[in-house]
């Protein structure tokens, strides 16, 4: 065996396998996307600084600048990852539903959960020192969230549970604000507003106003599916 070399610690009696080709050489551009994308959920952005990734990666800043400019460059494709990883799992949702008000709801679940596990300062640190980037790395996905959206519009059309006049891409637009609404506590602070009550204030009524009979019968079946305490 090649570039192995076995450190028996007497005291111990434990034995360390360690290759001297080093870990750094093992860091990949993949690997740097998931470690920073980790740091950056879970304390916002602006705290997190090249200097905690690499430590965090226990590899140089050379290593990470041959993959990545500076942080900006890397910011970026951390929400790419992050967004692709979200538009697949809304896709694996949608098709396993067996129609629109369960697809929603099961969205609106992993959405109102999602927020629950990300820091705050993550999208407000984005917002605040790196305007634009959010809405472009959005864009870059293919504007996925909206298009998504249209599809649940166009598939309640066809089952005949939202009214066949109803124009699909201002209800898109519309939904898309109203889940952003749903998770801005400034505007909502969670003291005062549980994310149940701003779900049947907001959203529940609005779908109940584009549904047919048929959709009313089925949307208050499936109302239990929009409660979600955090």
């Amino acid at each position: 065996m090649q570039n192995v070399l076995f450190i028996v610690v007497p005291r111990e009696q434990k034995y360390y396998r360690m290759c001297n080709l080093g870990f750094k050489s093992m860091i990949t551009k993949e690997i740097i996307i998931h470690t920073a994308t980790q740091l950056f959920l879970e304390n916002g952005v602006k705290s997190i600084t090249i200097n905690r990734i690499v430590k965090e990666l226990h590899t140089s800043k050379r290593t990470l600048y041959q993959h990545f400019d500076d942080k900006l460059d890397l910011l970026k494709a951390c929400l790419a990852v992050y967004h692709e990883k979200i538009r697949l799992e809304n896709d694996q949702i949608i098709e396993s539903s067996e129609n629109v008000f369960e697809a929603l709801g099961y969205l609106h679940q992993k959405i109102v959960k999602r927020s629950h596990q990300v820091n705050s300062n993550f999208f407000n640190d984005i917002i605040h020192y790196y305007p634009g980037l959010l809405n472009e790395s959005y864009r870059h996905t293919g504007n996925f969230a909206h298009q998504q959206l249209i599809y649940l519009a166009e598939w309640g059309i066809e089952d005949g549970i939202f009214h066949s006049d109803m124009d699909v891409e201002v209800v898109g637009k519309t939904v898309l604000a109203m889940l952003k609404m749903l998770k801005d506590n400034s505007q909502f602070p969670v003291a005062e507003y549980s994310k149940e009550r701003l779900t049947f204030g907001i959203l529940v009524p609005y779908m109940r106003g584009l549904s047919t009979k048929k959709g009313l019968k089925l949307l208050a079946v499936q109302e239990d599916l929009y409660r979600v305490a955090i």
